[in-house]
């Protein structure tokens, strides 16, 4: 792994060594890795800290510049892409539903479920994890353990600026339907995003749960019930509304997590 890492990082300086076979070897190996899960772009270290493997990004960018465009038919379907598209699901415990595609260099785990949806390049989904109808997985994306993403969700990709770290789901999360996480924002565990909930490193996530609020940005507290809301800015022309989203109560742990996310929805009367 050094080595390969080694190859990419001196690719990375001097792009003439792409021309080498040796650095396209290195460059396919680590896609073949990603593929398999066994390289991520981001790792967890515990209470949802996250370490971003800048080299393994860099590979990925690296591998467009030395891929050739080819036809791919699954007929009646063509497609014309440089990057293949992932195969053998049935060996990888993987359920795929037409017309779901993921490209080839995504770790899906045994267990995943995927609607039509779409997973690109980088991204890893743990088990257990649904990818809705019309559920979109950016490049890098890192999805966790029984994860569901409603129908419509954008999981937005990132892979520049290298430092950036990539949009995050933490283990357990329910994304309802129309959510947009973008720009590397983390949602840490077992938190539940109501319908059309749009976070954005910039975005206000206000904890409006106790007597004054606490505003939050770029991450999404473990646990945590968030739906849509707005607040009051003023411009030169005056105020107007500015989107945020609220946080208005917590994910009991009391109870398991099916039963937690079936109350919290009740309770709060959050839109999926």
């Amino acid at each position: 792994m050094e080595e390969v890492k080694k190859i990419i990082e001196d690719a990375w300086k001097k792009r003439e060594l792409l021309k080498e076979k040796n650095t396209q070897d290195a460059i396919h190996e680590l896609i073949n890795l990603l593929d398999q899960g066994a390289v991520r772009v981001a790792e967890p270290l515990g209470n949802s800290e996250w370490r971003v493997n800048q080299w393994v990004k860099k590979g990925v960018v690296l591998y467009f510049p030395i891929a050739k465009m080819e036809t791919i038919e699954v007929p009646p379907f063509e497609f014309h892409d440089k990057i293949p598209l992932k195969s053998d699901y049935a060996n990888l415990g993987v359920r795929v539903v037409p017309h779901a595609i993921a490209r080839h260099g995504a770790y899906l785990a045994p267990g995943v479920i995927m609607m039509p949806s779409y997973v690109n390049i980088g991204a890893y989904v743990d088990s257990g994890t649904m990818v809705d109808t019309w559920a979109t997985v950016g490049s890098c994306g890192q999805i966790g353990k029984n994860v569901h993403l409603s129908g419509g969700v954008g999981i937005g990709g990132v892979l520049e600026p290298l430092q950036a770290t990539p949009t995050i789901i933490e283990d357990n999360c329910f994304i309802g339907s129309r959510c947009i996480v973008v720009e590397g924002v983390v949602v840490e565990k077992e938190a539940v995003l109501g319908a059309n909930v749009v976070l954005t490193q910039s975005t206000r996530i206000i904890d409006v749960t106790g007597k004054e609020p606490i505003t939050h940005r770029g991450r999404v507290p473990a646990g945590s019930v968030v739906i849509p809301g707005s607040y009051n800015k003023s411009f030169p022309a005056g105020e107007y509304q500015v989107s945020c989203a609220l946080i208005i109560g917590k994910r009991k742990p009391s109870t398991d997590k099916k039963v937690s996310l079936n109350e919290a929805l009740r309770e709060y009367n959050v839109a999926v």
